[in-house]
């Protein structure tokens, strides 16, 4: 048998999963030799599990665990293991079939393809091989389609099961409130004090200093005082210091401007060891406050199965990445002939996002990446991501979009419970028949 070459894990055990993954019946019409050894152990609907396809995931497993260094658990609990999720797999693929959705054949197409280049393989040469290994195309198609249907079919189905009530939102956004620090926008205006200042040039001084907050309160523009009078390095950007925590400013600035409002100026002056200060109060940024950073990023998803392991679409993914920062390939290209998602054919633009509305394990790859950035393989429950981000602004949400904010990342807390509870369902309300030897 021809060996295919992979980066990070044998492609023939990958294409030999497509065999095992295969329903039972389709196996039985192959005109490969039977297999004594081999012996079905369990009946799930109208799918099989076979001992062969058992011990093929345990030898992956083992495989997996020793280039990565870690430790599995004993062979009867390993077998076990396997087993259950093999009957869940086959409980989802045959819900999935019944569901009454379709897969649109570009995206089908691109699933296939990124199988073939991962294994360095062309169209042609991917049937052949295929062939060889006594799989019929179409068979092999239905499969991957099986796994696209399974995908859809969790995000449509435990979506709707996960309910987020109005009590939640609040305590979530007041919550979020009590958390979030206090920032201060403050400008300043400052007239210095020579150390050891007499007390002549104290009082003169602050006299400059006062009139200056007279002109102030007056309603002249701050920045234009600040540019004409202050002393400190801020003057040319009309005094402002820039938006703090509030644990990062001299105490008596915040106890001077706290009971401001946005864009009013101290009526006091502020005396420090470094003069005296004029403050205003530019802007005020607390846990109510609805501004938020919103990103626009793009990705490329390769959705790992038993056709292409997360190992191997992470390997595919850093060549893509390789491209892009190498200038062979832009990223929007890659993402429109390679990822598994609706947003392809705008080449993986997601569009502007506020704070929550990703799965948090790709939100935090993307909110580390500077703009332009792109990021390591990134997995998530969809697969695995390659992410770059385009932009970023600051915008400011209406209470109703704060409020989808947090319901959004409220679901997003509550998906793995419901998806376990809806698996459970499931495989309550299937027919699954445990078949002698036993494991």
């Amino acid at each position: 048998m021809t060996s295919i070459h992979c980066p990070t894990a044998c492609a023939a055990l990958l294409l030999a999963a497509c065999l095992a993954a295969a329903p039972a019946q389709a196996q039985q019409r192959r005109a490969a030799p039977p297999r004594t050894a081999d012996y079905i152990v369990a009946v799930v609907n109208r799918e099989l599990v076979t001992a062969q396809e058992i011990e093929s995931r345990v030898a992956r497993a083992r495989d997996e665990a020793r280039r990565a260094g870690q430790t599995l658990p004993p062979d009867a609990e390993l077998r076990r293991q396997i087993l259950d999720a093999l009957i869940e797999d086959r409980v989802l693929v045959t819900q999935a079939r019944d569901s009454g959705q379709k897969i649109d054949e570009a995206e089908l197409d691109r699933a296939v393809a990124n199988v073939a280049a991962q294994n360095q393989l062309t169209q042609t040469q991917l049937r052949e091989r295929l062939r060889r290994e006594g799989i019929e195309y179409a068979q092999f198609r239905d499969q991957i389609r099986d796994r696209l249907l399974v995908e859809r079919m969790r995000e449509r189905e435990v979506q709707s099961r996960i309910r987020v009530s109005d009590a939640e939102i609040d305590a979530w956004l007041e919550q979020r409130r009590a958390a979030a620090p206090v920032e201060y926008n403050l400008a300043q205006l400052l007239i210095t004090l020579p150390e050891g200042a007499s007390a002549a040039v104290v009082a003169e001084r602050q006299t400059l200093a006062e009139k200056a907050l007279a002109r102030a309160v007056a309603g002249e523009p701050f920045d234009a005082l600040a540019r004409e009078l202050s002393e400190d390095g801020n003057r040319q950007r009309g005094g402002e210091i820039g938006l703090r925590p509030a644990n990062r400013l001299p105490d008596l600035f915040v106890e001077h401007v706290r009971a401001l409002a946005a864009g009013a100026v101290a009526p006091t002056l502020v005396r420090s060891g470094a003069g005296f200060h004029v403050l205003k109060l530019v802007e005020r940024r607390d846990g109510s406050s609805a501004m938020v950073t919103q990103t626009r990023a793009r990705h490329i998803l390769l959705r790992t199965s038993e056709q292409l392991s997360r190992s191997a679409a992470a390997a595919r993914l850093a060549e893509f990445k390789r491209q892009v920062e190498s200038g062979r390939r832009p990223f929007d290209a890659l993402a429109r002939e390679h990822s598994e998602d609706g947003s392809a054919p705008q080449g993986g633009d997601l569009g502007w996002a506020s704070p929550g509305q990703f799965v948090p394990e790709f939100e935090q790859a993307m909110n580390a990446l500077a703009v332009n950035g792109i990021s390591e393989p990134v997995e998530s429950r969809f697969g695995m991501h390659l992410i770059q981000v385009v932009d970023r602004r600051s915008a400011a949400l209406d209470a109703r979009q704060l409020r989808e904010q947090a319901r959004s990342a409220l679901r997003e807390q509550k998906f793995e419970s419901a998806y376990n509870e809806w698996v459970r369902e499931l495989r309550a309300r299937s027919y699954v028949e445990m078949r002698e030897p036993p494991l």
